[in-house]
């Protein structure tokens, strides 16, 4: 019997409830793909509220705490000021609001390149204040060693090839990776050493399909595709980029909904409704006992 917390409506307060299901675990995603494939494939999902994640974990198998939280959350040009303390104070809030899917939780840009040992003081107080099970960094060859380092003292780590946004900067914008012959070769490269390392699985973000489709067959971890292909051993995408929060929409999104619409609608009803003083109404009043 695991926990998750529900929101009691009269309180605003959040109430630890049982459900009736064990948390799935780093090592049954990574057992997902056995000699090379996925039947069923992995759910990935981004999250950053309790609010958020309980109305996402009974679908997901991982719950990701993304440091886009930097431009979806905070309005962040990118993903470069996230900081520690942020990562973890979102971490903690979708592992609160979670009972059901692993909750993985990026680790932001400054906090790990320096050496393993720095990435391991970030990635151990990062794991203690969120209660989340892994933490994703980016980077492939460059970060293998740190992968390793993490890995061998019981941090799991989720890899990140291919377009890697904390990289920005360095790569000139976020197009999509793996077009010429060396770009392709170092994505495989990239992807291959955080497998030797202990990568439990590896996030293949923007690239082009048939090298996407090389390393899925190629490594021997589960491969998670954004932008990348239907043939990955699961998929995950920014929630609300794919409930269509944002004018904007990415290649490789696909909108399951209209929230940002939904959203305005109601707020110009209520604004409508204040205005004429339609609203409240005899519904939403209190009104003196009678004697």
């Amino acid at each position: 019997m695991s926990t998750t917390y529900q929101l009691d409506t009269a309180t605003s307060r959040a109430n630890p409830t049982p459900q009736p299901m064990r948390r799935l675990t780093v090592p049954s995603i990574a057992q997902r793909k056995k000699n090379g494939e996925t039947e069923n494939p992995i759910v990935m999902l981004t999250a950053y509220t309790a609010r958020q994640a309980q109305l996402l974990d009974q679908h997901c198998d991982m719950l990701l705490v993304g440091d886009s939280l930097g431009q979806v959350i905070y309005g962040l040009s990118s993903t470069i000021p996230v900081t520690l303390e942020m990562m973890a104070n979102h971490g903690a809030a979708v592992v609160r609001g979670s009972y059901h899917a692993v909750v993985v939780v990026d680790m932001p840009f400054g906090s790990y390149e320096g050496s393993p040992e720095k990435a391991f003081e970030s990635a151990s107080w990062l794991m203690k204040q969120s209660g989340a099970a892994a933490v994703k960094l980016e980077g492939g060859v460059a970060m293998a060693e740190t992968v390793r380092f993490l890995s061998a003292r019981g941090i799991p780590v989720m890899g990140h090839v291919g377009l890697t946004p904390q990289a920005v900067n360095a790569l000139g914008g976020y197009g999509a990776r793996g077009r010429s012959e060396a770009e392709a070769r170092k994505i495989i490269e990239d992807a291959s050493a955080l497998e030797d390392a202990g990568a439990f699985a590896i996030v293949l973000e923007g690239v082009v399909e048939p090298i996407a489709i090389e390393v899925t067959r190629e490594i021997g971890c589960p491969i998670i595709g954004i932008g990348a292909s239907p043939c990955c051993d699961g998929q995950v995408l920014v929630t609300e980029d794919m409930l269509g929060m944002f004018d904007r929409v990415p290649r490789f999104v696909k909108r399951y909904g209209d929230m940002g619409a939904m959203i305005t609608e109601a707020a110009q009803t209520y604004a409508e409704e204040v205005r004429e003083r339609s609203f409240p109404g005899a519904d939403q009043l209190y009104q003196p006992k009678p004697d």
